[in-house]
């Protein structure tokens, strides 16, 4: 009992620190989008080039690129409610999960969408932050976790399943390599993604 304060000052500087990370993402974003729309949308071409070793640079810099301010306001208004909500877990969590679904969305949308198709857009990383916060609950086995995931299926899992649908002009392939990139992340950070040593033979 003598620690609940201890506790929840770190609770706090945790939150702090892992928003501090999200605002800053979504600052990047902001920042590249202005200047971008300075100079005539010319940073489009910088995203992930698909099937070509020349666009593989592309996977860092696809997610703070977007087809003008609906495109960019579109990803961060959830980006910034689902990253706040992961931000409880601190700034590493934040920057792990985030790596690790850019990572994924980048790749399949290299690798899956049709060559020379120009990938742009934090959707993927977007759609990772929903996957790992539905997802976490059944690694964790926590309650609160489990109840967080099911609010978020609800609020997001609609957008989710269309998301992965193929239409014209938007990247399945970067929804679902980000989704899958959430479920990784969830198992990864989990304290039972983690193999353990037997304690006795």
């Amino acid at each position: 009992m003598t620690d609940t304060p201890q506790r929840l000052r770190s609770s706090r500087e945790r939150l702090y620190e892992g928003a501090l990370v999200v605002g800053a993402l979504a600052s990047v974003m902001w920042i590249v989008e202005i200047v971008n729309s300075l100079d005539g949308q010319r940073l489009d071409s910088d995203g992930i080039i698909a099937r070509r070793l020349s666009g593989l640079p592309g996977i860092l810099s696809a997610p703070f690129l977007h087809e003008g301010f609906t495109h960019l306001i579109g990803n961060t208004i959830p980006f910034l409610i689902l990253g706040l909500v992961i931000a409880l877990g601190g700034a590493t969590r934040v920057l792990a999960v985030a790596a690790i679904t850019a990572l994924t969305s980048g790749l399949a949308a290299w690798a899956l969408s049709s060559s020379g198709t120009d990938t742009i857009g934090a959707s993927g990383v977007v759609f990772g932050f929903a996957t790992y916060l539905i997802a976490r609950g059944f690694f964790t086995r926590s309650a609160v976790q489990i109840a967080v995931g099911v609010l978020v299926a609800v609020l997001f899992g609609g957008a989710l399943l269309l998301s992965v649908v193929p239409q014209h002009g938007i990247s399945w392939e970067d929804h679902a390599g980000g989704a899958v990139g959430g479920v990784l992340a969830a198992w990864l950070l989990s304290a039972r993604g983690v193999p353990r040593v037997p304690e006795n033979k």
